[in-house]
């Protein structure tokens, strides 16, 4: 398999090789027919060093050079002429050796650059091909003429040329040092394994455009790139780096190579249609720049952008002549370089009449003083034509200086301590070429030493190759600003960038004088506590909902709710647990409950001690004793019950609760239950005959309320038991900042464990009806079925609104009590407050004589009545207690009247 791959490239390198032979013949052809002489810069010496640069514009049409480039082109070339001055005249380096130069022009045209550079590789062919040459007579065959071979190539300055130009050095071996070439394609070492530049690629430069827009907070911006490999390549790295920061993109414009007024129009057309998008990143060639602005300034919309440029535009003032209102506020990147002092004096003092070895030069001067040679003008035009006489002076300031002759500068010095280095190593005791260098080895020069090569180059830099074969990626970020004192538009330095961004804010002029950053976003920041609705396929594009009032904010685009429990905090950024909530003593909830148990407990205690002070009087022992004192003490276990149910929930608290409230309810209506079954008993009993009534002895009817309220304690422990105490996290809605502690028992269970309670009223109340017509002199039970009507209607009222304000414990908790306490208030005031008001206010009525007298009960006529002449309407069943006879007689009797009294 190896054989086979080293088969395909010899296969592939012959190809190649045989195509650069037809075209070499092509060329030569052409150039014999039409007489056409190659122009080139030279500088003669023992090793040459190849130049490229773009000495004109690109032509129009079929021309394929157009106007001389003056700083890309001539200031460049002669960067390099000036530096191999330098380099000649330095003893340490190459000492006795002359480095020479032979430079050509690039037009800026890769194709044209390519065919330029073919007569760097024409001395390698004469050499493999000169043994191949016999003559007739059968002598050594000589060329008339023999290309200079050179050691390597410097240059080019656009990436498309660099590209064409290292893919046809590569075949011959050639080592190429660029000072411009930036397209991150050129790192490949698989692609351009002897290629190697002084600048940074794209890959670095797009990261600084994108640190520039993320520090501004741009989120949505447009691009518009040079069609080629600088412009594509660039902006389809800064892409990248723009998707992974969430920066989007909104047009996204190329500029064709061929690209003229209607071009521009169109591309400025199509950033007008993104509104929201007012910063626009421009990675285009300078004459790109150039039209791009002459085109925003036709439409007079200055200020409607602000311009992020790449290098290529950089502190080019040939983008922004006649444009500085549609460039100002721009921001550009240079790549950081130092003005080479020495080099702006040789230059400044460069004249066309020594300046011989640059055949450019004077048509360079022509168009910087803007004047015509004299042997260039028609005669009869000399007199009114500016003519050059070759002594103007050119004056300009040091910052003029074309940005990129540092690294021109730098990139021959690489080259020659490359040189110099191989020729000790290879030459050693001799600063001669030796016979292992009169034929200098590319490849040995390429791999062992230019690619090691690390130096300082006396102007702030340090010149070494990473493994890519790139420099050191160092940025300069310009602002073009009105300078405020001297009322010009320059460039100003307001940052730097060497991996991080280092910026001054301050010193940044924005587009109409303001230093307020300027907006560039399609959507504004959502508020706290919202959340970004997207659009469809624009993650900058977006509308802002509002979380709601339960949830928080889990990322930029959900809101979910917190869990039970919890509550979000104000800025929506997580939940915090919410305080739990109990009845306390101090609210008005409780407060009310607590007065009216209150009262009713003095109430109900003062009722208690009347009765007991008068415990032998004929009302008390009247009103049956023994099932008041029960009753009474129901009452107060039921106003006892009010601070149980506003207490804190504990176990303990909660058992007692649901023991209680049924329980005093229990003790109430089960007295109040033998009360009315006992006179019910009694007088249906007399309607039939004088026979005493079973079980209406005191004894009894304590017996029967005592059985009715055990009943309901054996149910209170079955519940408890089944369902045993304890304390539960009540959250009512999920939706509201609430959390309640409660007893562990819901509100359905405890309203069934009232059931029995309320049968309990039921037939208190039918008993209270039955008995009605009883003799009011004698009897309560007239009170009683008031107390028991009064009773329903509170229960009646009682059920619907506790079960109706289950979203506030605390009503709900008030409404429980108040209803317990009316309940007993009820009973207190229908059944006790005639007897203390007689008691206490009227003692002449608690007398033995009114409460014994004879108790008589209407009988309503039967059929035989009815019709007996017999028949007294107002005939009376009198009541005779039957004496028992024995011991202790005496005792029970007056037992039975006290009861019957109370009737």
């Amino acid at each position: 398999m190896r054989g086979e791959s080293l088969l395909r490239d010899q296969g592939m390198v012959f190809a190649l090789t045989l195509m650069v032979l037809i075209l070499l013949q092509n060329v030569s052809s052409v150039r014999n027919s039409t007489s056409a002489k190659i122009v080139n810069a030279v500088i003669p010496g023992e090793i040459i060093l190849g130049g490229l640069f773009p000495v004109h514009q690109k032509g129009e049409g079929e021309k394929p050079c157009g106007s001389v480039n003056s700083d890309r082109g001539i200031e460049r070339l002669e960067a390099m002429l000036f530096t191999i001055d330098q380099i000649n005249r330095n003893n340490t380096i190459l000492p006795g050796i002359k480095l020479g130069a032979s430079v050509y022009d690039t037009c800026a045209r890769a194709t044209y650059a390519l065919e330029q550079s073919l007569e760097f590789i024409r001395a390698s062919f004469t050499s493999l091909d000169a043994s191949e040459f016999v003559c007739m007579d059968g002598s050594t065959a000589r060329a008339k003429h023999e290309p200079t071979a050179v050691a390597g190539v410097i240059g080019g300055s656009y990436s498309t040329v660099s590209i064409q130009v290292a893919n046809l050095l590569r075949l011959f071996k050639l080592p190429q040092v660029s000072y411009a070439s930036t397209s991150a394609a050129l790192s490949d070492k698989t692609r351009f394994d002897y290629f190697v530049r002084t600048v940074p690629p794209d890959t670095l430069q797009a990261k600084a455009l994108v640190d520039i827009v993320q520090e501004f907070n741009w989120t949505y911006v447009s691009t518009v790139a040079s069609e080629g490999e600088y412009g594509e390549s660039g902006i389809d790295q800064f892409r990248q780096e723009a998707r992974a920061r969430n920066i989007c993109l909104a047009a996204t414009v190329k500029i064709p190579g061929n690209s003229n007024n209607k071009t521009f129009d169109y591309v400025v057309n199509e950033l007008l249609l993104k509104t929201k998008a007012s910063v626009v990143i421009v990675f285009v060639r300078v004459e790109h720049a150039k039209g791009l602005l002459d085109a925003a300034t036709r439409r007079n919309i200055s200020g409607r952008f602000v311009w992020i440029a790449s290098d290529a535009w950089g502190r080019n003032h040939n983008p922004v002549k006649n444009n500085h209102l549609a460039a100002q506020g721009a921001i550009t990147l240079e790549l950081q370089s130092t003005q080479v002092v020495p080099f702006e004096k040789y230059f400044v003092n460069l004249k066309p009449h020594t300046n011989i070895r640059n055949p450019w030069f004077k048509e360079y001067w022509t168009a910087v003083h803007k004047c015509k040679w004299p042997e260039d003008v028609p005669i009869h035009e000399l007199n009114s034509a500016k003519l050059c006489t070759g002594y103007e002076i050119l004056n300009r300031k040091i910052s003029q200086q074309e940005g990129k002759v540092q690294f021109i500068y730098d990139a021959v010095y690489a080259m020659a301590l490359a040189l110099d280095k191989m020729q000790r190593t290879l030459c050693p005791g001799t600063t001669r070429l030796c016979r292992k260098m009169s034929k200098i080895d590319g490849d040995k020069l390429f791999k062992d030493f230019l690619s090691n090569v690390s130096f300082e180059d006396g102007f702030g830099a340090h010149i070494e190759f990473d493994k890519f074969g790139d420099g050191p990626g160092r940025y300069t970020i310009m602002n073009y600003q009105l300078n405020r004192s001297t009322r010009q538009y320059e460039y100003r330095e307001v940052g730097r960038w060497a991996t991080t961004l280092d910026i001054d804010l301050q010193k940044i002029i924005w587009s109409g004088g303001t230093m307020d950053i300027p907006k560039s976003r399609c959507s504004e920041p959502c508020q706290k506590g919202e959340i970004k609705n997207m659009r469809d396929g624009d993650p900058c594009c977006w509308l802002c909902t509002k979380c709601m009032p339960w949830e928080f904010v889990m990322d930029e685009k959900t809101c979910e709710p917190c869990p039970k429990g919890k509550w979000p905090y104000a800025n929506k950024s997580g939940c915090f647990g919410l305080e739990i909530e109990y009845m306390t003593w101090g609210s008005i909830y409780a407060i009310i409950p607590m007065c009216l148990s209150g009262v009713g407990i003095m109430c109900t205690g003062f009722t208690i001690v009347i009765f007991l002070f008068h415990n032998d009087t004929p009302v008390v022992r009247a009103s049956g004793r023994e099932l008041s004192y029960m009753l009474l003490s129901g009452s107060l276990f039921c106003y006892v019950n009010t601070f149980l149910l506003l207490a804190k929930p504990s176990p303990i608290i909660c058992a007692v609760q649901r023991f209680g409230v049924g329980f005093g309810f229990s003790v109430v209506y089960s007295a109040i239950l033998t009360k009315t079954n006992r006179i019910s008993r009694i007088f249906e009993s007399a309607r039939r005959s004088a026979k005493r009534p079973p079980f209406i002895s005191p004894k009894s009817q304590l017996l029967i309320a005592g059985i009715l309220v055990f009943i309901q304690v054996l149910f209170t422990g079955v519940w408890l038991l089944l369902e045993p105490p304890g304390m539960r996290l009540h959250f009512p809605d999920e939706r509201k900042a609430q959390v309640i502690l409660k007893c562990k028992s819901d509100d359905l269970s405890f309203l069934v464990s009232l059931v029995y309670n309320m049968l309990l009223i039921i037939i208190c109340t039918v008993y209270a009806i039955k008995t009605r017509k009883i003799p009011e002199n004698f009897n309560e039970s007239k009170f009683i079925g008031f107390a028991m009507y009064t009773t329903c209607i509170i229960w009646l009222a009682f059920v619907p609104i506790y079960f109706g304000t289950l979203n506030s414990f605390k009503i709900q908790i008030t409404t429980l009590c108040v209803s317990i306490s009316l309940s007993a208030t009820v009973a207190l005031l229908c059944l006790f407050l005639p007897k203390v008001y007689i008691i206490v206010f009227q003692p002449q009525k608690n007398v033995r004589k009114l409460t014994m007298n004879s108790a008589s009960y209407k009988m309503a006529p039967t059929g035989s009545t009815g019709t007996s002449n017999n028949y007294v309407p107002s005939e009376h069943i009198r009541l005779n207690v039957q004496h028992r006879v024995g011991a202790g007689t005496t005792t029970e009797t007056e037992t039975d009247r006290d009861s019957l009294a109370s009737l």
